[in-house]
This record gives C-alpha cells, sequence and structure tokens, in this order.
C-alpha cells in the first residue's frame, strides 16, 4: 500500500505511539520464522517443506530498514491471501451444495466480517481504530427474488442490525430494547428513512498492540474521533481524504462542520446509552506513555 511507511504527520498521540505495525511489533511466531507448537511429527515436516528454504534465504539475506519491513509484509500478505482463497474456495462449496440440493431459491446467503483489517494500510496488521480499514466490514447478500442481483446499497449499516434482520426475515417481533435496525428494507430495494452516522467506542487499552481509547462518529462524508486519553480529536474529510492522512480538527474552516458533529456525537452516546468513563489521562502518565513508546 501507498502509506505502508506513513509517518503519522499531522496525526496525534494514538496513531505514534501503537504497537501494532509490521516494521516493530511482528514477532517471529507471526511470521513463521519458527514452527508452530503441538505439530505432529506429519505436520512438523509439511511446514518445514513450505517454509524452511525460504527462512533460510531470509536469513542469509540479512535485510534491514525499509526492505526488512517489505519482506516482512510479503511473508503476511502472501499469507493472508492464502487464508482467503481458502475461506472463497469453501464459500464455493457451500453455495455449491446449495445449488446441488435443490435449496439455492429458498435460501437467504450472507457473507459479512466482525470487523475489517490492516493489510499494510498505515504500516499496521490487525484491526481496532476506528479508522476505515478497520471499521468498513464486507457485506454481501443474496436472496432470491427479494434482492436484485448485482445491485449496490451505500446506507449507513452496522453489525447490530443483523439480528434485527434475521428475525425480520423469520416473521418474529424484534424485541424494543435492540438497537438496530432490520435490513430486510433495504435488501428489498426500498429507501426508507435511514440513519445518517454511525457510533464507534473502543475500550481495550492498555492490552495487545495498545491502541489507545477513543470514540466517535462517522457519516457518509466526514469522520470525528476523540482519543479521550489524550484529550485529542481528530477530523477526516473522507470524500476528499479517504486515506485518513490529514486531520482537519482545528482548521477554523470547518468549525461548524465539527460543530455538528460533536452534537451528533453526543446525541448517539445518549441514544445507545454509553455511560462509561472518558477521562483524559493524567498529564504525568501521558508523559511516561509517549516517552516508553519511543
Amino acid at each position: 500500500p501507498d502509506n505502508l511507511f506513513d509517518n503519522y504527520v499531522g496525526r496525534g498521540t494514538a496513531a505514534r505511539t501503537q504497537d501494532m505495525s509490521i516494521a516493530r511489533t511482528m514477532t517471529r511466531n507471526d511470521l513463521k520464522l519458527v514452527p508452530p507448537r503441538n505439530l505432529t511429527p506429519g505436520q512438523l515436516k509439511t511446514w518445514n517443506a513450505a517454509y524452511g528454504p525460504k527462512n533460510d534465504a531470509f536469513r542469509k539475506a540479512n535485510l534491514k530498514g525499509k526492505e526488512l519491513v517489505r519482506w516482512k509484509y510479503q511473508r503476511y500478505i502472501k499469507d493472508y491471501l492464502r487464508c482467503i482463497a481458502s475461506v472463497d474456495d469453501n464459500v464455493g462449496r457451500v453455495l455449491d451444495y446449495l445449488d446441488q440440493a435443490g435449496l439455492a431459491k429458498n435460501t437467504i446467503v450472507i457473507y459479512s466480517s466482525d470487523q475489517g483489517f490492516y493489510l499494510g494500510d498505515h504500516g499496521w496488521y490487525d484491526k481496532r481504530w476506528m479508522y476505515d480499514e478497520s471499521m468498513k466490514m464486507p457485506l454481501i447478500v443474496r436472496w432470491p427474488g427479494v434482492t436484485r442481483p448485482g445491485s449496490v446499497n451505500t446506507d449507513l449499516v452496522q453489525n447490530l442490525d443483523y439480528a434485527e434482520t434475521f428475525l425480520d426475515v423469520a416473521g418474529v417481533k424484534v424485541p424494543d430494547d435492540m438497537q438496530g435496525r432490520s435490513l430486510v428494507p433495504l435488501l428489498k430495494g426500498e429507501s426508507p428513512r435511514w440513519r445518517d452516522s454511525l457510533y464507534y467506542h473502543y475500550f481495550e487499552f492498555p492490552s495487545y498492540h495498545m491502541v489507545a481509547k477513543h470514540y466517535g462518529i462517522r457519516t457518509s462524508r466526514y469522520k470525528l474521533i476523540r482519543f479521550y486519553q489524550f484529550d485529542e480529536w481528530e477530523l477526516y474529510d473522507l470524500k476528499k481524504d479517504p486515506d485518513e492522512l490529514k486531520n482537519l480538527y482545528g482548521n477554523p474552516k470547518h468549525a461548524d462542520t465539527i460543530a455538528e458533529l460533536k452534537r451528533g456525537l453526543e446525541n448517539l452516546r445518549v441514544r445507545y446509552r454509553d455511560d462509561s468513563d472518558v477521562s483524559v489521562m493524567p498529564a504525568e502518565w501521558q508523559k511516561k506513555f509517549r516517552a516508553g513508546s519511543k
């Protein structure tokens, strides 16, 4: 990716102090430079045949700097794509079975995930952030006789809508305390009044990869994020800056947009009853955290 060597200029403390970069975080296990534990002798033989020669060549090359990062990325992305190819093959097996069993016309097929994933974008792997690479998720639906094949919907939907959708399809009443919405009208090609923003909140800090706690709002055009541990804000124009490289927060030209997004953000926190602690990290802790990340 173009930003494999992202320097995070213009962005805040969180991006600069994370621990999920391909350059410095990936372990020997991640990179398959050592065999996995608990392999049978036969499995170990197969593993060594696949990775042994490549690992020997890597050690002899004695790579440094950006060339080492590029090697790590290639090892990571090729294994990732092999995994995806296997998923693709086996989704195909499921679809073939539906055809062969005569069930395809009476079965709704939904393909999705629990989040997106970094594939070297910003120099990262893993997930966790509110940035679009991890916030966006695949969602493909085949509903014979209802959803028009090849159609595309760009409304803002989220995975908390899935359960309501399944209940609606099955003719079961959706409980009033559920927070999502059934996607059935959208799948039918209708145009109901729909949400104009999404809410996100990440809590897991300190923990793996040291991504700071943050919450925010995403509309079709803008994204406003607050990394509340550092009391830092980030604003992105997703139309002009889809890779979220230029933080516009603090730019007086966007004062009205920021004010509107902040009102929307607080409304979403109330709507989803998010009363969690969003305190700023004490200054002395911030200083130690920044120093420890260098």
